[in-house]
């Protein structure tokens, strides 16, 4: 009998002035490519580390877009398949951008970057509905605190 092993996965609500920070996902990705998509990427590390899923955030996002985040407050988690033979968990966060500027670093990975509303992305045709779900939920969390 093999081991499946999970995929932790984490994904930024990224928000600034009421808009959100949402990526088309790059042709290189094998999961929802050219979806627009919150910024993210799976967790790496052995040992022991503390606030591994934030910290991951923290790095994915860089690398991605170049931006520095803050005030990462959990939103909700949810699993789905890759493949078969691929689970993954995947733990929303709702942050704020700190400093920065976003910016395409690798083309494979983020084709394009775009801020909108929760309304925008809640009609937009090219929103996946695991986003939407995620935007909704964020929603409601940032106007819980006032942001």
């Amino acid at each position: 009998m093999s081991t499946i092993y999970q995929i932790v996965n984490v994904e930024g609500a990224i928000v600034r002035n009421g808009y959100y920070l949402l990526v088309i996902r790059g042709s290189g990705e094998n999961h929802a490519a050219g979806m627009l998509s919150l910024v993210g990427g799976k967790v790496e590390g052995k040992g022991n580390i503390a606030n591994i899923l934030e910290d991951t955030l923290r790095r994915e996002i860089q690398e991605e877009i170049g931006v520095e985040i803050s005030d990462t407050i959990y939103v909700h988690s949810n699993a789905f398949m890759i493949s078969e033979d691929k689970p993954v968990v995947n733990v929303v966060f709702l942050c704020r951008l700190d400093q920065g500027e976003p910016s395409i670093h690798d083309s494979h990975e983020v084709a394009e970057i775009r801020w909108l509303t929760a309304n925008e992305i809640l009609t937009n045709p090219d929103t996946p509905d695991w986003t939407r779900d995620s935007i909704r939920r964020a929603e409601k969390m940032r106007n819980m605190l006032g942001w």
